[in-house]
């Protein structure tokens, strides 16, 4: 193998060393791994919003709101889906001891990563109507506490 290989080699690893991340504790480079993307993309749509994404900024301008109701709408979707699948909604309130708190999973409790991002969505589409019409409130009304919402 000649040098000119082993240099090609060596600066082909030493570009793949910096995917080659750690996530805990968050080195720069992970930083820079999850942030760029995300800063790219914020720096593609900054000058219009794609009329796609419009939808996100009515969450985001009332994202206190969003965050206050998603938590009981998830945990009633979790009790709903523990009902039609067990016929019990025992082991959403209880737990026998501290290594199973907050609550025991039944049989087989969990879900594939699609059937996740499906409830995920099914979430976010039930909580839109509700974050618009309260959107359109805060834009009506100038009370001071509808500003932490």
């Amino acid at each position: 193998m000649g040098e000119s290989v082993r240099r090609e080699i060596r600066a082909a690893f030493t570009a793949l060393s910096f995917l080659d991340t750690n996530k805990y504790p968050p080195s720069l480079l992970v930083l820079l791994v999850a942030l760029g993307p995300a800063l790219l993309f914020l720096w593609a749509v900054d000058t219009a919003t794609p009329p796609w994404l419009r939808p996100a900024l009515i969450v985001g301008e009332v994202h206190m709101f969003y965050y206050l109701l998603h938590i009981p709408l998830i945990h009633m979707l979790a009790i709903a889906v523990c009902y039609a699948r067990y016929g019990q909604v025992h082991w959403m309130f209880e737990s026998p001891g501290l290594g199973q708190f907050p609550i025991t999973p039944p049989p087989e409790w969990g879900y594939s990563l699609p059937i996740v991002y499906l409830f995920w969505a099914l979430v976010v589409l039930t909580l839109y109507p509700l974050c618009r019409w309260f959107a359109r409130l805060k834009q009506r009304r100038s009370d001071a506490g509808l500003s932490y919402f």
